[in-house]
């Protein structure tokens, strides 16, 4: 590698940063977004999440039923420039119906930010969410919202994070006042009081008033009560909070505390301003060929995520790839690591929701958009030089199944192909009878709404009505060691055999008593609540 091109290489790793969102719905995160996207300058104006037509969309919610329902469905990457910085924004559902997509897109990102509603605290989708992010050993920033409504004190909220998280806080701003008497932050890094304007709807940037801790000016713009009880909450706070420590959030052990509201747009900026200072640079992946560092010459990436019609007009499907090592370059041959084939990828997009253009280069911490014609799998690797194959993706074991009908056989072409496309994008698992007689797919999901989604997406994107049947399973195995090892023990009782998308035995069972049932009646018999996506096991 010439020195050139390693500089090339290394100065734009440092540019780089990239992260992800995990919520409870109704935190304020596709809000959240939009602001961080104004203040960044991507967007010019910010749109509320509201159904009424007359308001600006979203811009990461673009699915026609997200807009309907004012939900997040799928996951879509956001990319924009701040301050000499790139920085991808990976937003995910934050419904718990669709977790099965954040898993996969925590997957790519090197930083979390853990959004949570000041006056409900931690939630249970939060909290399921935060356990895959300590498995991976991501830096977590945290940012409670909604201050300008009545909530929780903030010693509370921190307290709550470390008793229940077992992480340590560092509350890098501190709240002044709550609810109608939310005025502002103060900045422990800059020690100075920011106080806010509020204005229509938080469409614009917030005026920012900033003046430090001694400030005679203090007395005119600030109630003397909320004055001292910032300096009451200060001194606690330098008396019993622990050092900021960068090492332990970058190893994912402390976790940056932000206070604010999206919605007004109270603290966003010094939220992405510290986020840039503190937040993880892209860094080396575990791989078939040991760790990689971003610097590893050769290009290589991973299929995080496959999105179907995502423009309706042209029936496109599009792989999400996250470039790991390298550079990647527009119309560059690589080899696909599943396959053994070569693939060139021509037509490569940046990706802003919708809205794309080409991209003619891309470095670690960069995700891409490629045309998929059924060549991508969620979890595949493509890679040019030495062969190289990143760790899979895991899918979830699913609580809910369903049998998808086709009531018309003049569309069976149309029904194959869209339950094909929504099961390679990972909108919902599939599963087949063992008995060959039965031919209906069985969707296996992890809630209701995805059916609802995938009904409503066959209907609008491929002209297919179905019908649904629920079937009275809660709990899927898959079997370790396959049909050789299923046929070793023979028939089982109270449970169903069916096959996933790989032609794999999966066990499902009428609740968790069945399931301890078989495995106390066969202990050799290995059963998994995790698969990994498009492999063996």
């Amino acid at each position: 590698m010439s020195t050139e091109f390693h500089t090339e290489l290394q100065t734009a790793v440092e540019k780089r940063r990239n992260f992800a969102i995990i919520s409870h719905p109704d935190a304020g995160k596709t809000t959240l977004t939009e602001k961080l996207l104004l203040y960044g300058g991507a967007i010019h104006e910010a749109g509320a999440v509201k159904a009424r037509a007359s308001q600006r969309k979203v811009t990461s919610d673009w699915m026609e039923m997200e807009q309907q329902r004012g939900i997040s469905i799928t996951s879509t990457v956001l990319q924009f420039e701040y301050r000499d910085r790139q920085i991808n924004l990976l937003d995910t559902p934050g419904h718990q119906d669709f977790s099965e997509d954040t898993y996969r897109t925590l997957a790519a990102a090197d930083n979390a930010v853990m959004l949570e509603d000041a006056a409900k605290g931690l939630e249970p989708q939060t909290r399921k969410l935060f356990e895959v992010c300590r498995m991976r050993q991501i830096p977590i920033f945290t940012f409670f919202n909604k201050l300008d409504r009545p909530s929780r004190t903030p010693l509370e909220l921190l307290d709550e994070i470390e008793q229940e998280l077992g992480l340590q806080t560092y509350a890098v701003n501190w709240p002044i006042g709550m609810g109608d008497y939310f005025k502002g932050v103060f900045d422990r890094r800059t020690q100075k009081i920011h106080l806010f304007e509020r204005t229509e709807h938080g469409k614009k940037a917030a005026k920012d008033t900033a003046i430090s801790l001694g400030d005679p000016r203090i007395e005119e713009l600030l109630d003397k009560d909320l004055y001292y009880q910032l300096k009451e909450d200060l001194e606690v706070l330098e008396g019993v909070g622990p050092e900021f420590d960068l090492e332990l959030i970058h190893q994912g052990k402390m976790t940056p505390v932000f206070f604010g509201s999206a919605m007004t747009n109270f603290g966003v900026q010094l939220f992405l301003d510290a986020f840039l200072e503190y937040a993880l640079k892209p860094g080396e992946r575990k791989s078939s060929a040991g760790s990689l560092k971003p610097s590893y010459p050769e290009f290589t990436g991973f299929v995080f995520k496959l999105q179907a019609n995502m423009d309706p007009k042209h029936r496109d499907r599009v792989a999400f790839v996250r470039v790991c090592t390298g550079k990647f370059e527009k119309d560059m041959t690589v080899n696909h690591a599943r396959t053994g084939k070569n693939v060139r990828l021509s037509r490569p997009q940046k990706l802003f929701a919708q809205d794309r253009d080409v991209v003619d280069v891309a470095y670690p911490g960069d995700v891409i958009g490629l045309n998929n014609p059924g060549v991508f799998a969620i979890g595949d690797t493509i890679y040019t030089g030495q062969k190289v194959e990143y760790e899979g993706i895991p899918c979830f074991s699913p609580e809910l199944f369903a049998y998808l009908r086709n009531p018309n056989p003049s569309k069976f072409k149309q029904f194959h192909k869209g339950v094909s496309e929504l099961r390679e994008e990972g909108a919902v698992q599939i599963m087949y009878s063992a008995d060959e007689a039965k031919r209906d797919p069985i969707l296996a999901a992890v809630g209701q709404l995805q059916f609802e989604v995938v009904q409503f997406r066959l209907l609008n994107e491929y002209n297919v009505e179905t019908h649904i049947e629920m079937l009275p399973y809660s709990v899927a195995r898959w079997v370790l060691g396959g049909w050789e090892a299923l046929e070793k023990v023979g028939r089982l009782f109270n449970s169903v055999t069916v096959k996933d998308n790989w032609g794999r035995p999966v066990l499902l069972f009428k609740n968790e008593w069945n399931l301890q049932q078989i495995q106390s009646d066969h202990p050799d018999l290995k059963l998994s609540a995790i698969a990994p996506l498009g492999s063996g096991i």
